[in-house]
């Protein structure tokens, strides 16, 4: 399958490539496109792909031939073998009647390939209306230059270098915050998986947590700070916790090489409004259903 370029491209309102998630803009073009049809339903992972810190093998691929794609409406949909499978259908265009078009083929492909989940993800530029019938998350971009780098926070420690008795209390930490992808961490922590975590400590437990922190080079070479779980315990928040580890890993990111670093939030979430104060540039939001 061949994308034509000068069909998909006008159609890009967010730099979002199904499969891998949100691009630099500067790295969108035709042949990330290219790249993951080559690997669909080989379970290989692109070189760029953040995913591959996880996992040896990718569970989500692109049906690659119920692609549709014409000059003014882009089709994608993939399969997760993930739990009960997730079929999505990734819509690039703007007909009316595209959504309902795109849900048809979700669930078209939901009953072929035997999965319990349907959804259709569509997007809107930064300066669109969000619909209210969608789940919504914020692509945002943060560039790392030294006039934005923010000051060091003195409450923000390395796990690895707090004593013993407050490493300890990050695993039930991570069981509080679970549904934040804590205990997910945790799991890989324990394999040994991923990189550095940072984390505020009280009165000798942990109650707020970034990472892992790594930097992985994007399709076009740029080293970019990896997307990390994040999250402060509920009795703690309104303290400045959370701003005070979201600085301090975009220090980590600058000292380690990073030049960029994207992150999807929730549209008015609570990390999405610490983003929006922090300066970040939206990218454009990605909208989803299920069908």
């Amino acid at each position: 399958m061949r994308f034509r370029w000068d069909w998909l491209h006008p159609e890009i309102t967010v730099p979002y490539v199904p499969t891998i998630g949100p691009v630099h803009p500067d790295a969108l073009g035709p042949d990330l496109f290219a790249d993951i049809t080559s690997v669909a339903g080989t379970g290989r992972f692109l070189p760029y792909d953040k995913d591959r810190r996880w996992s040896d093998s990718k569970t989500e691929s692109v049906l690659v031939e119920d692609i549709a794609h014409g000059p003014h409406e882009t089709l994608v949909p993939t399969l997760s073998r993930r739990g009960a499978g997730v079929v999505t259908v990734h819509l690039y265009g703007s007909r009316p009647d595209g959504r309902d078009i795109a849900a048809e083929l979700a669930a078209k492909l939901c009953v072929i390939h035997d999965a319990a989940i349907g959804r259709v993800v569509w997007f809107a530029g930064p300066d669109e209306q969000t619909p209210l019938d969608a789940a919504v998350t914020r692509v945002q971009l943060r560039e790392f230059t030294p006039e934005q780098l923010p000051l060091e926070p003195r409450a923000v420690s390395a796990l690895d270098a707090c004593p013993p008795s407050v490493r300890a209390t990050f695993g039930p930490f991570a069981e509080q915050l679970a549904d934040e992808g804590f205990a997910f961490l945790h799991d890989q922590m324990t394999a040994d998986r991923g990189g550095p975590v940072l984390v505020v400590a009280e009165e000798g437990r942990i109650v707020g947590a970034i990472g892992p922190m790594e930097v992985m080079a994007d399709s076009a070479g740029a080293p970019r700070l990896l997307p990390q779980y994040f999250g402060v315990l509920p009795e703690q928040r309104g303290r400045g916790r959370g701003r005070a580890l979201w600085r301090a890993a975009m220090r980590w990111g600058h000292r380690n090489g990073a030049s960029y670093q994207l992150l999807q939030t929730e549209v008015d979430g609570a990390s999405d409004r610490l983003c929006r104060s922090e300066g970040l540039r939206s990218l454009g939001f990605v909208c989803a259903t299920k069908v």
